[in-house]
């Protein structure tokens, strides 16, 4: 029995995401179990940037869900996740996850091209803004094999089923999980299958997935973009990702090499500025809050 991880990116019990993620897995004709990750059910703290988790026991320092998350995604056969569009992107939490991607660096060989669907959920069509460049660069970057990112409109919980196609995509994307990968539908990047450009000039574009550049040029079919590979490639094999895995860990030891005269840099911005931060509770604020709900009750009191 295969085991499907749906990744749940939005906040709301029952909306449209979960909707999605449970019709997908209904539609899975292999023999599977669901298991569900709500983003926000999770403690994910951002990216500290230290490196630690680059090296033994792979594992990040901090102390919170990340790790779980992880766990679930490399035990898992397949992967389905889903992200609400907020104000013209994927949610937030979906990026903040994507942040701790350099904990994944440990497990390349065991992440590399498990079978992935993505969905977004926008509520105005043609309002997805970079929601599905958001989902597919996090599926990338988890190392899957993507199946398919679409993007679903509905904004009412329950509202993304009242229209009979969506359903019939979700039962049309269950059955792609594990199936052959079809060849990609429209002009993409050859190296990472991305379809989100962004023209440097009339011609120069660079892939706003893998960040390769290259050219466009029109045909009789359409544009087609002639992505190069640059010096250091990611995305495009297993091979280039255990080169870059290798160079973030040697960062480690330029690091050591540089350090005194990287600090004679940083030391002159260590003054000429305040920073703003949250204050503390005191003891003073929490008698205040004492006293407010002593006096509210004894209100209460009175008007009974």
């Amino acid at each position: 029995m295969k085991t499907i991880l749906g990744i749940v990116a939005s906040p709301r019990k029952l909306g449209n995401c979960e909707l999605v993620v449970k019709e997908i897995a209904r539609n899975i004709p292999e023999d599977h179990r669901l298991e569900l990750i709500r983003l926000q059910d999770l403690s994910v703290l951002p990216c500290k940037a230290c490196y630690r988790c680059l090296f033994d026991p792979m594992r990040c320092i901090q102390k919170d869900d990340f790790q779980l998350f992880l766990d679930r995604v490399l035990a898992a056969d397949g992967i389905i996740v889903a992200a609400p569009t907020y104000l013209l992107g994927a949610n937030a939490l979906l990026k903040l996850v994507q942040d701790r991607g350099l904990a994944c660096y440990g497990h390349i060989e065991a992440l590399w091209r498990k079978p992935a669907i993505g969905v977004g959920v926008a509520g105005i069509p043609g309002r997805e803004g970079r929601t599905h460049l958001d989902i597919y660069s996090f599926l990338k970057f988890l190392m899957t094999d993507i199946k398919s990112v679409n993007i679903l409109y509905g904004t009412l919980p329950g509202e993304v089923f009242l229209n009979g196609q969506n359903l019939q995509t979700a039962a049309e994307l269950g059955r792609a999980l594990f199936a052959p990968a079809k060849p990609a539908a429209g002009q993409t990047c050859p190296i990472c299958g991305g379809n989100t450009f962004q023209f440097l000039d009339r011609e120069t574009v660079r892939c706003m997935v893998c960040s390769n550049a290259g050219t466009m040029r029109m045909t009789e079919t359409g544009p087609v973009f002639d992505i190069v590979s640059g010096a250091h490639e990611m995305l495009r094999s297993l091979d280039d990702l255990l080169a870059h895995r290798l160079w973030l860990q040697s960062m480690k030891q330029r690091f050591m090499t540089e350090k005194d005269r990287l600090k004679t840099i940083t030391r002159q911005y260590r003054e000429g500025f305040e920073w703003v931060r949250p204050q503390a509770p005191t003891d003073s604020s929490s008698t205040d809050s004492g006293d407010t709900v002593s006096a509210a009750h004894s209100e209460g009191q009175r008007m009974a």
